[in-house]
């Protein structure tokens, strides 16, 4: 009959907080499912019950009919469950053929077989589309190439249930492509494969049967193709959600542009790229992992060297050399990089707000009596989900963590704000509340610049969309003339500008 996974009344408490509530349900091998829920919702926790990271508080996991009880994720991989971690596990001084045996060498005698383990990595490495060496540096690749190895990793331990936690967030399409025709291939050959996404288009396409978990609870298994997106947006929530995106309004091309820039490169990374930005207007940046949207803004901000090209705001060209600078001029930028670069998770919630603006609550010494006050506005205006005020910013959810980011970057007040992948790993609910968030930014007379691997939420926010591929911008799209097809054919280079 093959593999078979329940779930008996599992509940999970941390302290005093109970995040699960008597979870059950039942998987079975060759079988793909999707597990989605909001942020907060258990999905995580209970998936590393499943692979030894943590023990339940209550109920019982059934594997092939025998209870099991894991005390470490050794344990659980050893009896075939791997879980590629949406936060990457990977030692960066390692090579990719070390980190993916680590633990798990092969041995001949004594001594490691580094020739039998180094042809299984790049068998490996060739199944999920990887083109990185068994003997490189793991530090040395890029975050898509790392998530790779990560997948490839799970292939060489004879895995019999394969977690992948939003496991194509940094990847391309081509990649993603490369990874969903491997799901196939382990639905073949019997292995349960346990699909954590919030991008309902991935989950419609690669899935069996989708789980939605709400509030630490079970809500509903149903198979995927009865269960329309629109359904699962519902379940997840709790309500309805239509309306994803708010209605466009009509932006002016007259007058001065809020930001120009002329002929910018940065070396290695962006060529002669210009662009404007009117007051008002949402402007997306589209383009392959590795075309060079983020360097080029890095670039803008001072963050990288110039090689070429002059920046003009309201009229005057400007000399940024480095954010700071760029936000006394009125330009905030928002790092893809939420937790290592847009914010201090080992901080308390005030200290992050507050920190680009710290001269308003210093007088001459800070306040925090006046960072609380400052707080408490920016959870109501930004809709911050947060019980304890005074807990650290690696408590919350993705989706409020995102929102507390954007309350900072706000700070200043800024006329121009560059937000870089604004919802990566956010849920659908957050996802709406910072797309309706970023158009009042717009409807204030702001420029908004939103750099994204999403086409789908491009083609949503924006009222055009800039393409860039290998360093160039190859194409300026109207928002009459948006869709998906179009902004990849520019992306992947198989449509030119003037087509």
């Amino acid at each position: 009959m093959g593999l078979v996974v329940e779930f008996h009344g599992i509940a999970k408490d941390f302290g005093s907080v109970r995040v699960l509530h008597d979870i059950s349900f039942r998987l079975e091998a060759g079988r793909v499912y999707g597990l989605i829920g909001e942020n907060g919702a258990g999905k995580s926790t209970l998936m590393k019950i499943l692979a030894g990271y943590h023990e339940p508080s209550a109920g019982t996991v059934v594997i092939d009919g025998e209870p099991v009880s894991f005390a470490s994720s050794r344990e659980a991989e050893e009896r075939g469950i791997v879980m590629v971690h949406q936060e990457l596990n990977l030692a960066d001084a390692l090579t990719v053929v070390q980190n993916m045996f680590l633990g798990h060498e092969i041995r001949k005698g004594f001594l490691l077989d580094e020739k039998t383990m180094a042809r299984q990595a790049e068998a490996a490495l060739a199944s999920v589309g990887a083109h990185s060496h068994p003997d490189d540096r793991v530090g040395d690749l890029i975050v898509a190439e790392k998530q790779l190895v990560e997948i490839a990793k799970a292939q060489v331990r004879h895995t019999r249930v394969l977690i992948l936690d939003e496991p194509t967030a940094s990847l391309t399409p081509n990649e993603c492509e490369h990874l969903f025709s491997l799901i196939a291939q382990l639905r073949e050959e019997g292995i349960i494969v346990l699909y954590i996404s919030h991008k309902l288009d991935e989950v419609e396409r690669v899935t069996d049967e989708v789980i939605v978990m709400r509030d630490g609870h079970f809500i509903s298994q149903a198979k995927t193709a009865e269960t329309s997106r629109a359904r699962m947006a519902a379940l997840m929530v709790g309500r309805e959600l239509s309306d994803m995106y708010p209605p466009k309004r009509p932006v002016t091309s007259v007058g001065e542009p809020l930001l120009r820039v002329e002929g910018l490169s940065v070396s290695g990374w962006a060529q002669n790229v210009s662009f404007s930005l009117m007051p008002g207007e949402i402007l997306g940046f589209a383009g392959l992992v590795g075309a060079g949207r983020t360097e080029l803004f890095e670039g803008i901000l001072g963050l990288r060297p110039r090689s070429s090209g002059r920046i003009f705001m309201g009229g005057k060209e400007v000399r940024m050399g480095d954010p700071r600078a760029a936000a006394r001029l009125g330009l905030t930028y928002l790092s893809e990089d939420r937790k290592g670069k847009g914010l201090h998770v080992g901080r308390v919630l005030s200290d992050n707000l507050t920190l680009l603006d710290l001269k308003t609550y210093t007088h001459p010494f800070l306040s925090p009596r006046e960072e609380r006050a400052a707080l408490d506005r920016a959870v109501d205006e930004f809709g911050i989900r947060v019980g304890d005020r005074e807990c650290l910013a690696s408590s919350l959810s993705g989706g409020n963590q995102q929102k507390l980011a954007i309350a900072k970057y706000l700070a200043p007040e800024p006329q121009i704000f560059v937000l870089d992948e604004p919802t990566r790993g956010v849920d659908v609910g957050a996802k709406r509340d910072i797309y309706f968030l970023i158009d009042r930014l717009a409807a204030e007379g702001r420029g908004i610049i939103v750099i994204s691997s999403e086409l789908v939420e491009l083609i949503g926010l924006c009222h055009r969309v800039i393409v860039m591929r290998d360093g160039r911008v190859t194409a300026e799209v109207p928002a009459d003339r948006l869709s998906e097809e179009e902004l990849l054919s520019h992306a992947i280079g198989t449509r030119t500008a003037a087509e």
